[in-house]
């Protein structure tokens, strides 16, 4: 498997497959492909799989795609603004926000993450359910705006506004803490939590989330006032 990512912030990855290689995807997402790319929709491991899915902000059904007879591209992109980051596994596994997984090679497992605490759920601002990836092969995450990476040393610790917190390496330890003094939650606008990443692993940062961008778009929309 071969791929390019095109485009700078509205970006489009595009993978030409060899004769036989598969990828899958959420639905939805796949922008193009070439005539001898088939595809098939399924729930990928079964229903019980396939709703937990769901729980985490996903569809129900993976598709697919399998170049049949020769190469073959098939290209995908995310559902708003932003960057598709390939993560080359190597047998590594990552948790990752419910709503960036975008595609990925047929030996890479997508499954459910339960967030360690309860704190967590009730107050991260991202819901109580995130994704964990794992195996061998090529996966591709969509972050919305531009991102920022980092690999942690061991105890080596960042503080992220919890929304924006779109990937980490499942080596990183992560909780929720309160934001510290009164006048910081309240006046701060950074919101009251802040999630806390300490190493060693890698973690992605997005510098805008599909909220902020939502809210932004409908500042900007007129209302009746009536």
């Amino acid at each position: 498997m071969n791929y390019k990512i095109i485009g700078d912030n509205l970006q489009i990855a595009e993978i030409e497959l060899e004769a036989g290689e598969t990828v899958y995807s959420e639905s939805g997402t796949m922008k193009y492909m070439s005539e001898n790319i088939t595809m098939e929709t399924n729930t990928k491991g079964g229903l019980l799989k396939g709703l937990k899915r769901t729980f985490s902000g996903d569809t129900l059904f993976i598709t697919n795609f399998k170049s049949e007879g020769k190469k073959g591209i098939v290209a995908f992109g995310g559902t708003f603004p932003g960057k598709i980051i390939p993560l080359d596994m190597q047998g590594r596994s990552f948790i990752c926000q419910g709503s960036s997984f975008l595609c990925a090679q047929d030996g890479i497992d997508l499954d459910l993450s339960v967030q360690k605490k309860l704190g967590s759920a009730v107050f991260g601002g991202e819901g109580f359910l995130l994704q964990k990836i794992s195996g061998n092969g090529t996966a591709f995450i969509a972050a919305c705006g531009d991102v920022a990476e980092f690999d942690l040393q061991p105890g080596e610790v960042l503080k992220v506004s919890t929304s924006n917190a779109v990937l980490w390496e499942d080596s990183v330890q992560y909780e929720i803490q309160r934001i510290k003094g009164i006048k910081n939650m309240l006046f701060g606008g950074e919101g009251i939590f802040v999630t806390i990443l300490r190493g060693p692993g890698k973690v992605i940062v997005q510098s805008m989330t599909p909220r902020d961008l939502a809210f932004a778009i409908y500042e900007l929309i007129p209302h009746n006032q009536g």
